[in-house]
C-alpha cells in the first residue's frame, strides 16, 4: 500500500516519550518541533470526501477544513464506531463520516445532548469527534462533565479528536469563549483532567492571517460572515471594505488535537 506525507499536516507526536512526558504541560506553539506525519491512503475516505452527495457549499470549504487530512491525522479507520458530538443541522463532518462508516462496516452516532447519553455503551466507541464546541461549553460549565462522558464512552485506546477555534494562549477562557475562541492549553488541560493523554497536535488547520480579534467574534469570518451587530453591538455594521478584509482572512485559526484514552 502506498504512503503519503502531506506537507500541510505538520504535527508533534507526544506520546512517544511515554505517559509521564505526555502529561507534562504542553509546550508553546513556537517551541514545537514539527515533523510531517506518514499516513496510509484510504480510498474509501477519499471517495466519501469527493462524493457529490455532499452539498456544494460543504465541498467548497474543504480547502479550509482539510477533511481527508484531518480525519487521517485523527486515526479514522474502517469499521470504527465514531461518535460525533453536536454535529448541528446538516452536520459538515457527518456528511463524510456517515457514508464512509456505512461503506466500511463501521457505525456513526450523532449526539446533540451528551449529558443525556453518548449514544453508545460505555467502553464501546473507537473515536469521539468534537468540532468547534468548546467555546460554548466553557461558558456554562459543560466542559468537565462532557469530557468525562466521552472518556467513559471510549474503548481503552480510543481516540478523542478535536477541532476548535484557537485564541492566543495565556488568555482567560471566560473572556475569550464568548468570541468563539479558546486557548489550546485550556482544551488540553481539561482533557487531561478527564483522563486523556495528548498524543499529537497539528497545525493542519492553523490560519496565521487570523488575529482572533473581530467585531463579532469568530462569526465575523467565513462561513458565517456576520456583518451587523446584535445586542449591545446593535447598530454596528461592517463597511464593504471591512467585509472584504475579513473575508480575505478566511476561516478561523484552529487547533487540531488527537488525544487517547489509556489502554
Amino acid at each position: 500500500m502506498r504512503l503519503i506525507a502531506p506537507a500541510v499536516a505538520a504535527v508533534l507526536l507526544i506520546g512517544a516519550a511515554g505517559p509521564a512526558a505526555a502529561q507534562a504541560a504542553p509546550p508553546t506553539r513556537s517551541a514545537l518541533a514539527m515533523t510531517p506525519p506518514v499516513f496510509q491512503e484510504d480510498e474509501a475516505l477519499k471517495a466519501a470526501v469527493a462524493s457529490t452527495s455532499r452539498s456544494e457549499a460543504d465541498r467548497a470549504r474543504d480547502a479550509a477544513r482539510h477533511p481527508y487530512e484531518s480525519l487521517t491525522f485523527w486515526g479514522l479507520q474502517p469499521r470504527m464506531t465514531v461518535v460525533e458530538i453536536e454535529p448541528g443541522r446538516g452536520g459538515w463532518w457527518s456528511a463524510i463520516l456517515q457514508p464512509y462508516l456505512q461503506a466500511t462496516g463501521g457505525r456513526y452516532v450523532a449526539v446533540n445532548r451528551p449529558l443525556e447519553g453518548v449514544g453508545v455503551e460505555d467502553g464501546s466507541a473507537d473515536m469521539v469527534l468534537v468540532a468547534r464546541a468548546f467555546h460554548n461549553w466553557a461558558r456554562d460549565g459543560r466542559t468537565e462533565p462532557y469530557l468525562q462522558a466521552f472518556f467513559r464512552a471510549l474503548k481503552p485506546g480510543g481516540i478523542l479528536a478535536i477541532e476548535q477555534h484557537r485564541s492566543e494562549d495565556g488568555l482567560n477562557v471566560a473572556d475569550v469563549a464568548p468570541t468563539g475562541y479558546v486557548p489550546e492549553s485550556h482544551v488540553i488541560r481539561a482533557a487531561r483532567n478527564a483522563g486523556f493523554v495528548l498524543e499529537a497536535r497539528s497545525e493542519l488547520n492553523a490560519n496565521p492571517k487570523d488575529d482572533h480579534d473581530h467585531p463579532f467574534g469568530v462569526w465575523t469570518l467565513p462561513p458565517i460572515r456576520q456583518s451587523q451587530g446584535r445586542g449591545d453591538q446593535a447598530g454596528r455594521v461592517l463597511t464593504p471594505e471591512e467585509r472584504a478584509a475579513f473575508d480575505a482572512i478566511g476561516e478561523s485559526d484552529r487547533m487540531t488535537l488527537r488525544l487517547r484514552k489509556p489502554e
